[in-house]
């Protein structure tokens, strides 16, 4: 999974980033509008970019900005990302609207904490269009990332999405595993981080997720 590393502070309204798309759905479906994201990391944060040229079913209880609990039932962008020793792992749901929610996990689907406890530091921003279109993004203080995670190079990491709610649509950009029902909490969808230093241009042969 690719990750640019910049050197200078990356800001909203002005990200250089790769975004990658995602054009079928977890059983392979095609799907008539994808879904894209980028991963980058500059001197102080991890972002994370999601987009998708469609009208989104977001939360009625989602506020820009806000924690907001269960945005899986609604369409929203995720992240997982693991620990490379301990296989804890931290869930990352950012709405459309740039509302957000995280968890920590020991073992799949088994909570650290029962309550909830938003990540410190967390800041998001949306864009939201009158054509429906939307794109969102989330940085995350590395600083809590490295002490919590260990995060750097032996890193696991996976990006999925849920659209077209209230039918519902599973997407992964890690293959998903043959013959199960959608469970982004499968350990086998972490792949690899590949951390791409200063990030991409033109002239770049574009590495694979």
């Amino acid at each position: 999974m690719l990750i640019e590393h910049k050197h200078t502070a990356l800001q909203w309204g002005a990200l250089d980033l790769a975004l990658f798309g995602i054009d079928r759905d977890w059983e392979g479906a095609p799907l008539d509008v994808p879904a894209a994201f980028g991963l980058a990391t500059d001197t102080e944060n991890f972002w994370f970019v999601a987009s998708r040229r469609s009208p989104a079913h977001i939360h009625p209880d989602a506020r820009p900005g806000q924690f907001t609990p269960e945005l899986w039932k609604y369409d929203v962008a995720e992240f997982f990302l693991s620990h490379p020793a301990s296989g804890r792992y931290l869930e990352f749901n950012l709405a459309p609207n740039g509302a957000w929610w995280s968890a920590e996990f020991t073992a799949p689907r088994v909570r650290a904490q029962e309550e909830d406890l938003p990540v410190p530091g967390v800041k998001t921003y949306a864009d939201l269009s009158p054509d429906g279109s939307w794109l969102t993004a989330a940085c995350i203080p590395l600083e809590i990332l490295k002490a919590r995670f260990d995060f750097g190079s032996e890193t696991k990491i996976n990006v999925t999405f849920i659209v077209e709610s209230p039918q519902q649509r599973f997407l992964t950009a890690s293959p998903a595993p043959a013959g199960i029902e959608p469970d982004f909490h499968h350990p086998d969808l972490l792949q690899p981080v590949q951390i791409h230093d200063g990030g991409l241009t033109f002239h770049n042969e574009t590495p694979s997720v």
